[in-house]
């Protein structure tokens, strides 16, 4: 019978391979590799065998079976040792106490009952220990693997620091040499824009032209420090100077700067400040100029028309700056993203606005480094305000030496003094040796390390003025070895267009008396000499601003212009307009020729932006003139 179905088997599938194409074959025989053979007829018996095996061993293997089987034999072993106590008790014996039966057959049950309500716990927690076990691989596995990840992640990050590291000091290094070949040109306009500020020669039309050209070169080299600012501020290594300020001074150059720009828009520039502002506070001069010429900048960028308002108020040691325009004004949701890095407000109007989007971000950043806090303000269409808070404590006007700045040097008291300067940049060279030369100073000239110590010795000068960057030998290691070679009490004054952060390390050493930064101030410069030459200088006795340089009882009354006039300029200089009382002090000259010696002094004072002064002249003349 079995012999005739396997031939039936075999007639049925030669017959099927005879009636299926040819293309078909592949995929039969692929089906039934894939089916292990179960798909045969002949492989039933076979397959329900291992499916039963496969069933009992997962039967056997699950917590029931293992309760079962702990019960069992524990059922076994105590039956075992019941039984050989009862074989035990029972020799010897010719009739066995059926009692001894009954009560070990008692025992069994007690003790089968027991052994099975105590395994089934045993049971629970030899589970449960290895499934914290497995638990504990698993984790101690996933640990592993995220400790490696990790290793990965910080070798990655390792790697990309290096790099960044690598890519920012490379900017820093691109940033510090931009910087220096800008100091160097730029020393030399101030240098001379210095001396002919100072030369009588030059008429006192053109004096206001080159204060100037001074203070907007003055203003340059701080925007090329903001160069540096930025990298310091990225670094964390931003440093605040709280140094002596003269107040007024400085604001005089700020309203001088601004005023230009502000005419330049065809804006209106108003300064109005209190009367009690210290004359001299402590403060960082270069970080306060930035933030402060950065608001008005951006005051006059987004104005098209009205004017620009800087306002100050001092209270209690704090000053409050104000800078209030009537531009574009700002969208209460961009309030605080202007403040962020690249980002710049858009005017539809005027779309193409110079700035990379940095100044406010730098300004907040170097206010709050000050120990202050910004606001702002701002309706669009209408304008903004800015309001800028900062501790500026006054100092005692005497603890300023402010005389190199205030009056004309005509030399010096002594014996004739003897400078080393050495600097091998001979645009430096030329404006430090005129002045020099112009007081009475011997001045010897080296361009490089080697030179200078040679001249050292040979000539003994009583200062010597050393620049840090030099072919060779540089400033630093040319001063160690004046020290080191005997040049002990000779007073050295570095002087570097590097950073005053970059040369930190070299600026606290002991090897020189004082650092000055490029574009070389002539003021510092003095100050500095007098005080480590132990000198006094001869000035002519003129002190700059005066604020009434003639007497009024020498005028007539034709000299005073009109109280219609004074009062048309008391207004301008109410609202800070220099360029306006100019133009009214022309028009005033052509009207009343004899009014042209009160209308001079005036103009004086105008062109120094000696407001304060102005107004009590003009005071003075509407008394003098009633």
């Amino acid at each position: 019978m079995a012999i005739a179905r396997q031939q039936l088997a075999r007639e049925r599938g030669q017959r099927g391979a005879r009636e299926a194409p040819e293309d078909c074959a592949p995929s039969v025989a692929a089906h039934k590799a894939r089916c292990g053979d179960g798909c045969q007829d002949y492989a039933g018996v076979s397959k329900r065998r291992h499916r039963f095996l496969a069933l009992l061993a997962g039967k056997l293997g699950s917590r029931f079976a293992k309760y079962l089987g702990l019960v069992l034999l524990c059922a076994c072993i105590a039956a075992a040792l019941l039984a050989i106590i009862y074989v035990q008790m029972t020799i010897g014996v010719a009739a066995p106490n059926p009692a001894i039966a009954d009560t070990l057959s008692n025992v069994f049950f007690v003790v089968v009952i027991v052994t099975a309500i105590a395994i089934w716990p045993f049971i629970l927690a030899h589970e449960s220990s290895r499934a914290a076990r497995e638990e504990t691989k698993r984790q101690t596995a996933m640990l592993l693997n995220e400790i490696e990840a990790h290793q990965r992640t910080d070798q990655e990050f390792r790697k990309a620091k290096e790099l960044a590291e690598a890519r920012n000091l490379a900017k820093s290094k691109y940033v510090r040499s931009i910087s220096h070949e800008l100091r160097t040109p730029l020393n030399a306009v101030l240098g001379y824009a210095q001396l002919l500020e100072g030369n009588e020669a030059i008429p006192a039309s053109l004096k206001h032209s080159i204060r100037v050209i001074r203070r907007s070169g003055d203003h340059l080299s701080s925007l090329v420090d903001g160069f540096l600012d930025i990298s310091m501020i990225e670094a964390g290594r931003l440093q605040i100077y709280r140094d002596e300020l003269d107040l007024t001074e400085f604001l005089n150059q700020i309203v001088d700067m601004v005023r230009l720009q502000a005419r330049d828009n065809d804006l209106e520039f108003v300064f109005e400040a209190p009367r009690n502002l210290p004359a001299i506070v402590r403060a960082d001069e270069k970080r306060l100029r930035q933030v402060l010429l950065n608001l008005l900048s951006n005051a006059i960028r987004y104005t098209h028309e009205g004017r620009i308002t800087l306002r100050i108020s001092y209270s209690n040691q704090v000053a409050r700056f104000d800078i209030e325009d009537t531009g574009v004004g700002i969208a209460p949701d961009d309030l605080e993203r202007i403040f962020h890095p690249f980002e710049r407000i858009e005017d539809p109007e005027h779309p193409n606005k110079l700035g990379a989007g940095l100044g406010l971000t730098i300004t907040k950043l170097l206010t709050e480094a000050m120990g202050g806090e910004i606001s702002v303000k701002s309706t669009p269409g209408k304008g903004s305000c800015f309001s800028l808070r900062l501790m500026l404590s006054p100092v005692a006007a005497s603890r300023l030496p402010r005389e190199a700045g205030q009056r004309t040097i005509l030399g010096y008291e002594g014996r004739r003094r003897t400078v080393l300067l050495v600097d091998d940049d001979p645009h430096h060279v030329g404006f430090v040796r005129d002045a020099l030369v112009a007081l009475g100073f011997t001045v010897t000239v080296e361009d490089s390390g080697r030179g200078c110590l040679e001249a050292a010795a040979r000539l003994k000068p009583d200062v010597i003025l050393l620049d840090i960057s030099m072919p060779g030998m540089d400033g630093w290691e040319t001063a160690r070895h004046l020290r080191e070679g005997g040049a002990h009490r000779i007073p050295i004054i570095m002087i570097s267009a590097d950073s005053r952060q970059n040369n930190q390390v070299e600026a606290d050493s002991f090897h020189h008396e004082a650092y000055l930064m490029k574009p070389l101030r002539l003021p510092a410069l003095f100050d500095s000499m007098k005080q480590h030459m132990d000198m006094q200088w001869i000035y002519d006795g003129t002190v700059q601003p005066f604020r009434m340089p003639f007497s009024l009882n020498d005028l007539s009354t034709e000299q005073i212009p009109t109280p219609a006039h004074l009062a048309r300029l008391r207004q301008l200089g109410q609202i800070g307009h220099v360029r306006g009382i100019l133009a009214m002090l022309d028009d005033i000259g052509v009207e009343n020729p004899l009014t042209a010696p009160t209308l001079a002094r005036l103009r004086r004072l105008a062109e120094d932006c000696d407001l304060e002064g102005y107004k009590d002249t003009l005071e003075a003349l509407a008394l003098h003139a009633s």
